[in-house]
Formats: C-alpha cells, sequence, structure tokens
C-alpha cells in the first residue's frame, strides 16, 4: 500500500524524483520555459511543424539546453538544403523560453515531406509530432503540406478506403523473421473475391514502412480505385533488404530475389485472396527496387506480367553485358508475353544516364516499354506520380 500511495502522488503532482547521479538542469521560473508542465508528456501549445498560407512551413522545437538545432530532410524541399554543396539544414534560433524557431524562405509544393531535428549534431525526430517514416535505420517525422496538386496522393474523407497490414513471416531462403506490408483494395475485408497482386518495392535507403508511411501508395490506389481509373489490387511491399554478407557484392547476391520467389510470393498466395497466373501478377521498384525489379521481375516472364523500374538503370557497358549473359533467354521470353513494361525516371536523377543503356537492351531483345521521363530527381514526388500513372494499365 505504500508504494500504490507513492505512485498515487507522483500521478497526481505531475513530478517524478531525480535519478540519482543524473545531470538535472535547474528548474526554470514559471513562465520562461516553453517545456510543458508536468510528469506526463502533453501536445505544446505550439505548432512544431506548421504550413503556412504561401506554403512556407514554420518549424518549432522546444529545446532550452541546445546550443545549435537545424531542421533536416531526407526529401527534396526547396528551402532545406540537403547538403550537397553546402550545409545539410535550415537553422533555427532560439527565444528565452528555450524555443528553436525557422520559417522557410520558399514554399513546398503540396504533398508528403519527411523532416527531422538535428540537435547538437545528434538526428532528433519531431518530438510533437504524430506521423513517422521509417528508413532502413532511423526515423522520420512527416509533414503535409495541402494543395490541389497534391491531392492524388491524399487522404480523402468522401471515398471509401482499403487497409494496410503489417505482416510478419518466417524466410526459409534466409532463415529469418521478415517484415512486409501489404495494402488491401475497399471491400477486401467484407467479401470473399480475389485479386490480382502488385509487388511493390522501396529504395536502398527505406523500409517496407516507406511506400505508405511517405510515398502514400494506399492513397494513391484508393483514390484511383474510386475514380475508376485503376482496378482493384493488393499491394505487398517487402523489405528490399537482407543481412549483410561480406565479400558478397550487390550483382552476386540473390538473397533478396530468392526471398521473394521462394517465401514471399508462396506465403501472400496462401494468406490472401489473389488471383493466380501472370495476367495478376506484377512487380514495380524504385531505385534499389528498380534495380530488385530488372533482376527478378523482367527475368521472370513465367510470374509477372507486368514490370514496372523507376529511377533506375545498368550505368555501365560491363553492367549490361552481365544482365544479359545472364538473361537472354528470359528477355526472349519476356518480349513476347510481357503485358507491360514500365519505365520512369527523372530528367534530374543522378542515375539518369543508366537509363538509355538500360533500355536500349531492352529494345534489342524486342521489348516495348511505356516510357515516362519527368521533371526533377531522385525523389518521393516523382515516385508518387509514376505510380499513379503506372497503376491504371496494370491488370487490363
Amino acid at each position: 500500500m505504500r508504494i500504490e500511495s507513492l505512485l498515487r502522488s507522483i500521478l497526481v503532482l505531475g513530478v517524478v524524483a531525480p535519478v540519482a547521479g543524473a545531470q538535472n538542469p535547474p528548474p526554470a521560473p514559471p513562465g520562461t520555459s516553453c517545456r510543458p508542465p508536468g510528469f506526463f508528456t502533453a501536445p505544446a501549445k505550439y505548432a512544431s511543424a506548421e504550413p503556412l498560407p504561401d506554403r512556407r512551413v514554420t518549424f518549432r522545437l522546444c529545446a532550452p539546453e541546445a546550443r545549435e538545432v537545424l531542421v533536416t530532410s531526407t526529401d527534396y524541399a526547396p528551402a532545406i538544403p540537403l547538403g550537397f554543396g553546402g550545409p545539410a539544414g535550415l537553422a533555427m534560433t532560439k527565444d528565452t523560453s528555450g524555443l528553436w524557431t525557422a520559417t522557410t524562405s520558399a514554399p513546398f509544393e503540396a504533398g508528403t515531406f519527411r523532416y527531422n531535428f538535428r540537435v547538437d549534431g545528434a538526428r532528433v525526430p519531431d518530438p510533437q509530432a504524430t506521423r513517422f517514416s521509417h528508413e532502413r535505420v532511423g526515423t522520420n517525422s512527416v509533414l503535409e503540406v495541402p494543395g490541389d496538386e497534391g491531392a492524388f496522393q491524399a487522404y480523402d474523407p468522401k471515398i471509401a478506403h482499403g487497409a494496410v497490414s503489417v505482416v510478419e513471416y518466417w524466410s526459409t531462403t534466409l532463415g529469418a523473421k521478415r517484415r512486409a506490408h501489404v495494402y488491401s483494395p475497399p471491400g477486401y475485408m467484407k467479401g470473399n473475391a480475389r485479386y490480382p497482386v502488385l509487388y511493390l518495392v522501396h529504395g536502398a535507403g527505406d523500409s517496407d514502412d516507406s511506400w505508405t508511411s511517405v510515398g502514400h501508395a494506399n492513397y494513391i490506389l484508393d483514390n484511383l480505385i474510386a475514380a475508376g481509373k485503376a482496378k482493384p489490387m493488393l499491394v505487398v511491399m517487402p523489405f528490399g533488404h537482407t543481412p549483410d554478407r561480406p565479400g558478397i557484392d550487390v550483382l552476386s547476391n540473390d538473397d533478396f530475389g530468392n526471398d521473394l520467389l521462394k517465401d514471399v510470393i508462396p506465403y501472400v498466395e496462401a494468406n490472401w485472396r489473389t488471383m493466380s497466373g501472370t495476367s495478376s501478377r506484377a512487380m514495380a521498384g524504385l531505385s534499389m527496387g528498380g534495380a530488385h525489379t530488372l533482376r527478378y521481375g523482367l527475368t521472370h516472364p513465367e510470374l509477372f506480367g507486368y514490370v514496372g523500374v523507376f529511377s533506375m538503370g545498368f550505368m555501365d557497358t560491363t553492367l549490361v553485358k552481365w544482365y544479359e549473359k545472364n538473361n537472354a533467354a528470359a528477355l526472349t521470353r519476356g518480349a513476347k508475353e510481357f503485358k507491360l513494361v514500365y519505365y520512369a525516371v527523372g530528367k534530374d536523377d543522378f542515375l539518369y544516364r543508366s537509363i538509355a543503356p538500360t533500355r536500349a537492351l531492352l529494345a534489342k531483345y524486342g521489348i516495348k516499354d511505356v516510357y515516362n521521363e519527368s521533371s526533377g530527381g531522385h525523389e518521393w514526388r516523382n515516385w508518387r506520380r509514376y505510380l499513379a500513372d503506372m497503376a491504371p494499365r496494370l491488370f487490363r
């Protein structure tokens, strides 16, 4: 009872005794600190990421003891420097309460952006954020900037929405527990119909969470399906990384392909109501996921009838020759059987020059592609649009 009384007193008073040896700062006088009072974390009285009417954004962080704070982002955002050729981050200034503030000088496009704070050199997600996006390692806060041009990838309360499930499975090929995200379209949970499947893979810096948390694949599909532009489908988003194997380079490492073909696809088809056959199965990916698609989608026309490659190709003739030598028979078959090969890249993408030799190889084998060359670079604002352009072409 004495312990229960002590805990009750702590909850009521909103205080806790300091840990022995901890260097706690002296309490600030009332009204001078930006910290919210009380024992429990509470929403602050300020917006930590506030889009303004002109689409500039004001960022705020309460960090009284910090010496330097910057806003950082791994996404393209004109007023948050990415660090290429200069400092990475937008400098913030601190007021007397310890609240750091910065407003971007340029507006954002409407859409979804990831951001964090760098506090005295340490990367810190926004403690007041409620939405996050997980990379291969680390976590980002997520900012939504409203606007008509971003509506295609935004939640619409007026339409029916599907669901995103997080599933774990045992990979027999890797001997490890693995994870994937699965989008099921509106109506899946209530009915018994079977659906075609798109296997959609993320890039090298991201995780199986990324295509929904920042890529908004689920909202993109919801909006397209509601408009009658895309067929209802399942979208399986596996984890594209596998355990590192010293001495094994990317080209000779088939771990992801073995996991996809021998574990992921059989798991999905055993546990979800899927349609069978190549006409009901597609694979696409961005960047590293595009490399996976080139290696395990484009080379398996007996499995996939539809293939999409975003922002990825073979950079030099050595890689093209290696790929052709190992996959000539599959490319020959694919030229006859693929229903769609979709290829997309931004003109400013650092991998742009890899696209022409890769497409030339496809053309050599008679594989015709639907080519989308957009503005912009290696970034999510492009990849969301590529998915929105490709999805209506699937399973027709």
